[in-house]
């Protein structure tokens, strides 16, 4: 090679290094699961001790569900509440129901009180004393023309089969529909919304969740996804879960074997945080995708959690390495009791910039926010945002309508309580 060429070639990437030299020296400060075995055991033998559970217990799903850690005393023994603490979980919990699996809770630092995992969790005062936002954002409840179903777009519609979680996000959409007890729709709702996608030949796509609808057993699961599968117009069947974050142990051979008869399937998952990624979700994901399914992950941008461009980055990078396909990161909706997780659209659009020829085309999913009253989803970008003014942005949807939204400022989350 031309000597002259060489030491240009050598001259720049000296440059790329250069850029990169700021979040290889953030990457190393992040906690990630993959990174964290030894921690997570240690945890894991505490949480087992205090529920005389077993190893072939924690393995099962069914024990995980049947001992979610939804009781302050229980909770104290493992992690030692202080007393404001134990006040503001039984005051939320008369309003918001509350409920952590017992390995969701191993991936948590239990003395770091503004941990990923902690806020994610484990209720804040914020969710009573808040009076930002509302219950149903996206409207649901006026766009569900029959059953469970939930309707936004020509081609394809939800399905909301059950209203039960392995963890209850603090940031969840649906809080309003998770009530105190675990309920899966009945047959007569289901069977309105099958006839409902019969009668619609131009459904072609159909996104089963919840809830988590992987919280049901192989046999009701498989009712419903054997009579989406027997529409004929229907081409695709997705399943939105959280289950391979929060309880891996429900991704058993079985029910990827059931799944194997259903195809073409997909599957959307939800991991926000690197400390997520762990051997055991890794595991669950690796076990999907050898049963032929693609991965994709929907992210929530959180303040306190995710809103920085390294944790992102390095989120997205370990999920790539589970076979799984950063698909979007959706705005925080304007969900009561939530504010505290709302960011400003700037920091998403920060997140994007920094991505962008800083890490794999792979790694990078679309910035997303609903757009209010169920009008679906709008990708952020320069040309989705027509104005911008104190509080406010202004965007285009999908069918060219410009909405008003409100820009929520990115608060200090350690002053939340």
């Amino acid at each position: 090679m031309n000597i002259v060429k060489r030491d240009i070639s050598q001259k720049r990437a000296i440059e790329l290094k250069e850029k990169i030299k700021e979040y290889l020296s953030k990457k190393e400060k992040i906690d990630k699961g993959l990174e964290k075995k030894e921690e997570i055991l240690k945890r894991k033998k505490i949480i087992l001790d205090v529920l005389n559970g077993t190893e072939e217990d924690w393995n099962d799903y069914k024990w995980q569900l049947k001992n979610r850690i939804n009781k302050v005393d229980v909770l104290n023994k493992i992690i030692s509440l202080s007393e404001d603490e134990k006040k503001i979980l039984n005051d939320v919990s008369e309003k918001y129901r509350w409920g952590i699996s017992p390995y969701y809770l191993s991936l948590m630092n239990f003395t770091k009180k503004y941990g990923p995992i902690r806020l994610m969790s484990i209720p804040l005062l914020n969710e009573i004393k808040d009076t930002y936002g509302m219950l149903d954002p996206m409207s649901e409840e006026y766009t569900n023309p029959a059953g469970c179903i939930t309707r936004r777009y020509p081609d394809r519609l939800i399905l909301n089969v059950t209203n039960e979680c392995a963890m209850y996000c603090r940031f969840c959409q649906r809080r309003r529909n998770i009530g105190q007890q675990d309920k899966v729709k009945s047959k007569d709702i289901i069977d309105e919304s099958i006839d409902y996608i019969k009668a619609n030949e131009e459904i072609r796509d159909v996104l089963i969740t919840g809830g988590d609808a992987l919280t049901l057993n192989d046999q009701i699961l498989e009712d419903i996804i054997s009579r989406v599968r027997a529409i004929e117009h229907v081409e695709i069947i997705r399943i939105g879960t959280r289950t391979p974050v929060t309880m891996p142990q429900r991704i058993t051979k079985e029910l990827c074997d059931m799944f194997k008869k259903y195809h073409p399937m997909y599957i959307n998952t939800h991991f926000n945080h690197p400390m997520e990624v762990t051997e055991e979700a890794k595991k669950a994901c690796e076990m999907l995708s050898e049963a032929g399914i693609p991965l994709g992950n929907q992210a929530v941008l959180l303040n306190g959690i995710n809103n920085s461009p390294h944790v992102m980055k390095c989120l997205n990078q370990e999920l790539l390495k589970c076979r799984v396909k950063p698909y979007y990161i959706f705005h925080a909706k304007s969900i009561k009791g939530t504010s505290h997780f709302s960011t400003s659209i700037e920091d998403g659009l920060a997140i994007m910039n920094n991505l962008r020829g800083f890490t794999s085309g792979m790694a990078i999913p679309t910035y997303i926010v609903n757009a209010p009253k169920g009008k679906g989803k709008v990708p952020l970008n320069s040309n989705n945002i027509v104005e911008k003014g104190d509080g406010y942005v202004v965007i285009k949807t999908w069918e060219g309508e410009k909405l008003k939204i409100k820009n929520h400022n990115t608060i200090n989350i350690k002053q939340v309580k």
